[in-house]
């Protein structure tokens, strides 16, 4: 039988965040690959805001893995109490596209934690805006472990740590829909210098 660490310690978060293209996805997906390696149980959930991969998530190297989708951070403490019921029961729980859920979910994955489960949440911790995502946020506080990935600027070729929408390939406004889901047809990933958010007010001037 393979020995599972996981029964050894009690819960943590790890957060994964960063901007488009950085490979967040991927590198959750590699996480979880690993536990086929040892009798580590999961759930993978993701957002059914996010409609680019129906009940999967798909990472840019060719990763697939079924992902349970949910609206709100709420729905996994209830999947897990039915679970529970159905005398099942669960190591790890992992989260992509996080962005998409609610500021709850700091509070929830926490909670987790405490109950002894190891959460992995990845996701943007910038909007378009160059702005905190809020659900991210939320789990940046509580986190115990944070993994800030890097992209590469389409503009310069330097790490870029901010998110450019596009609408026909021009820079999006600051008053645009906060919420658009898109990949690389509406989205780059560009560095401090090159961000452009048309209407955004200067803090210091």
């Amino acid at each position: 039988m393979k020995l599972n660490a996981f029964n050894k310690h009690k819960g943590w978060i790890e957060a994964i965040c960063g901007p488009m293209c950085a490979g967040k996805s991927e590198e959750l997906l590699r996480r979880i690959n690993r536990f086929k390696y040892a009798d580590i149980s999961y759930l993978l959930f993701k957002p059914k805001l996010d409609t680019r991969s129906k009940g999967s998530v798909k990472s840019r190297d060719g990763r697939v893995i079924n992902a349970i989708e949910i609206t709100s951070s709420m729905d996994i403490i209830n999947h897990l109490k039915s679970e529970k019921e159905c005398d099942r029961t669960y190591d790890a729980i992992a989260i992509d596209e996080a962005q998409f859920l609610d500021e709850d979910l700091g509070a929830v994955c926490d909670s987790l934690a405490n109950k002894g489960y190891v959460v992995y949440v990845a996701g943007l911790d910038l909007d378009f805006r160059g702005e905190p995502f809020k659900p991210i946020s939320s789990v940046l506080s509580y986190a115990d472990i944070v993994t800030k990935l890097t992209a590469i600027c389409t503009i310069c070729g330097a790490d870029a740590n901010r998110t450019q929408r596009l609408i026909n390939g021009k820079s999006a406004k600051y008053d645009d829909p906060l919420i658009v889901v898109g990949d690389t047809d509406a989205y780059e990933a560009r560095c401090r210098a090159h961000h452009e958010i048309i209407g955004k007010k200067k803090v210091i001037k």
